[in-house]
């Protein structure tokens, strides 16, 4: 057991979210079945469970991967089931229960940090190496994804903060 475990692929991802607190970036990432709002995943639907709950599964789909052909006509997806979530240290463990991008015993963590004026979001990912990928692949895969989520959340929790301003 110890031999396969020391075969996994490790990474982390992280992106700033600046001039907002963990405490408004955390609801985003809370929201477990919204992350097409966020991440530059097309369609992204609760099909068990209730969002936001252990036990929950999304359906991820449409995504691009560093991996992926010209030609390709099939649509990447997987199914992801919430493992864990704890709103005071604002951590969340999800896996991928199925796919077609090739990835087997996928687990990770996302936590929202604060940092400065600002908030941090950490991707940390483990995953057995998966065919037709190399590790770097799979690292910059997360981070370009989460760097667009960063920018996302920082527009539109930015807009809130002044439309609010503006309002009183």
């Amino acid at each position: 057991m110890e031999e396969a475990d020391e075969r996994k692929w490790k990474g982390k991802a992280k992106t700033e979210v600046r001039g907002h607190k963990a405490e408004k970036v955390w609801p985003l990432i809370a929201d477990f079945c919204g992350l097409s709002k966020w991440f530059p995943t097309p369609t992204c639907i609760p099909v068990e469970g209730v969002s936001g709950q252990a036990g929950c599964v999304r359906f991820c789909a449409g995504f691009k991967t560093p991996v992926d052909q010209k030609d390709k006509q099939t649509v990447n997806w997987t199914k992801q089931k919430l493992l864990y979530i704890d709103p005071t240290n604002m951590t969340l463990r999800y896996t991928i229960t199925e796919s077609n991008v090739g990835f087997y015993s996928y687990v990770a963590t996302w936590r929202v940090i604060d940092c400065g004026e600002g908030s941090e979001v950490e991707w940390e990912y483990e995953v057995e190496p998966a065919q037709g990928w190399t590790l770097q692949q799979l690292n910059s895969f997360a981070s370009s994804g989460l760097q667009v989520m960063g920018l996302r959340m920082e527009a539109d929790l930015t807009t809130v903060d002044q439309a609010l301003r503006l309002s009183n």
